[in-house]
């Protein structure tokens, strides 16, 4: 076996750079430890599809790292004299094969190295990293659909004036039952979270989204939600307060009154459900949160008469807001959570309907990946929409403090975003080799070295820049 040597950017190797900025939140209890787990998780399952390949192919691998650096731990199999090593560094990782191109190869060990495979072999090997991220998703989310997760029924609350779904006359309180887009067949909705899903393919696609509502069993009516005259640059992460559908519905019942609040001042108690303010009915707990933030706008909150039910009768409280004034712009506050929890419904499939939507699910999540990155290379999506370590980070302790089924998601989206990513024809990536296999197949010649030279410092340039801006948004979310 020759002496291992560092490959060179230009030729294939497999990696993955996250840069772990997760020590900067640190103060989330679970941020450090979530995210050290998915990043570990998917780089390993990343090269484990090259490694698992590579040997499938008869191709010598002679070292799979995970991390860089100095290794913390390491075994050299004394079967395949393969080394596995564990480094310092837990940003990446790569698969180092045998290759003529990196160092002297034994006449004997010849049709053992990567570069004298067949091009269809080595585009398998490629691929496979990907692909292992893709199927990994698709494990996790069949585990959480055979699992069974506790999710927000898919009941609407009242939408703010002015917005699509006020415009479509949802009036709050309405349970979804089925929807679908614009004059195609209508499927069955059994979450909130479906009609999430629902409303960010229409957005991106520029197609409207039908609704069958429910107001009770003998009112049934479907309205259309006219996602098409949503302009491109709306369509970031405020879109689902745009729309008018951002929350599940939720009584307005007050949760923990805070001392020396408006709340506490006012005589409200915890368990409270508010009726009115000034005679107004109030439908759900986003229309009191509403209207308590507004009563600010004018700088000078007013007393307001606020009807409640307390322990099965009524009473009226007077309630002053207080003011409260940041970065040039004034809201009002009652120092009291508002709002119940939404009602929440068991969301399970059997073995086999299980897996196949989560393989729907990850070519869906998948193609939707796609449009985003699409719509903000032409500039039809903002490159707000652009995440992170620092938000992947926020987003894997959070999830993971909501339970496993909860984290299995985020590391199943996480996973697809990370096989798509890789995908991409860039020349770093492992979509960039398949395209000089590509150009290899199409002329019968490899793509030469001063090419490919360039093309690697484009790719570099490029994902550079995309995590330039990513680590700006993440920036700039944690200061806003």
């Amino acid at each position: 076996m020759p002496k291992p040597v560092r490959l060179r950017p230009r030729r294939f190797v497999s990696s993955q750079f996250e840069p772990a900025f997760a020590f900067l939140i640190g103060s989330f209890m679970w941020t450090l430890p979530a995210f050290l787990v998915a990043i570990g998780l998917l780089i390993a399952v990343h090269e484990y599809g090259h490694y698992r390949m590579a040997v499938g192919c008869g191709v010598k691998v002679l070292r799979f790292s995970i991390g860089f650096g100095k290794p913390i731990f390491s075994w050299k199999s004394p079967v395949s004299g393969t080394e596995f090593v564990l480094a310092l560094f837990p940003l990446g990782g790569y698969v180092k094969m045998l290759d003529e191109r990196e160092a002297p190869v034994p006449n004997a060990l010849r049709h053992l190295a990567f570069n004298n495979q067949t091009l269809g072999r080595r585009a398998a090997i490629v691929a496979a990293g990907p692909v292992a991220n893709l199927l990994l998703a698709v494990v996790l989310y069949a585990t959480v659909n055979w699992m069974g997760l506790e999710l927000p029924a898919p009941v609407l609350s009242l939408p703010s004036p002015g917005t699509l779904a006020s415009q479509a006359g949802i009036s709050g309180g309405e349970r979804v039952i089925e929807g679908g887009f614009e004059a195609g067949a209508l499927d069955e909705v059994q979450s909130f979270e479906d009609v999430r899903w629902l409303l960010t393919q229409g957005s991106l696609d520029g197609r409207d989204v039908r609704l069958k509502l429910l107001r009770d069993e003998a009112s049934v009516r479907e309205v259309n939600i006219a996602l098409s005259a949503l302009p491109p640059s709306e369509v970031n992460a405020e879109l689902f307060s745009r729309i008018g559908i951002a929350t599940p519905f939720s009584r307005a019942v007050m949760g923990k009154i805070l001392p020396d609040g408006a709340a506490a001042t006012g005589g409200l108690r915890e368990g409270d459900e508010v009726q009115s303010v000034d005679g107004q009915a109030v439908v759900d707990g986003q229309q009191l949160r509403q209207w308590i933030r507004q009563s600010g706008a004018a700088g000078t909150p007013t007393a307001q008469l606020w009807r409640v039910l307390r322990a099965g009768g009524t009473l009226e409280v007077r309630i002053t807001p207080q003011l409260v004034s940041e970065a040039g712009q004034t809201w009002g506050r009652i120092g009291a959570f508002v709002g119940g929890n939404p009602e929440l419904v068991n969301v399970r499939y059997g073995f086999f309907s299980g897996l196949w939507r989560a393989a729907g699910k990850t070519v869906e999540v998948s193609a939707l990946t796609l449009r985003m990155m699409g719509k903000m290379l032409v500039g039809e999506a903002s490159l707000k929409n652009l995440s992170g370590p620092l938000t992947i980070a926020d987003y894997a302790g959070k999830s993971a403090s909501y339970g496993l089924t909860q984290y299995m998601i985020f590391l199943a989206l996480i996973s697809v975003s990370l096989g798509v990513l890789n995908l991409l024809p860039l020349p770093v990536l492992d979509g960039g080799h398949l395209m000089y296999y590509l150009w290899e197949g199409i002329t019968g010649r490899t793509v030469p070295d001063n090419w490919m030279h360039w093309f690697q410092q484009g790719g570099i340039a490029i994902l550079m820049l995309m995590m330039s801006i990513a680590l700006f948004n993440d920036i700039s979310r944690l200061f806003a």
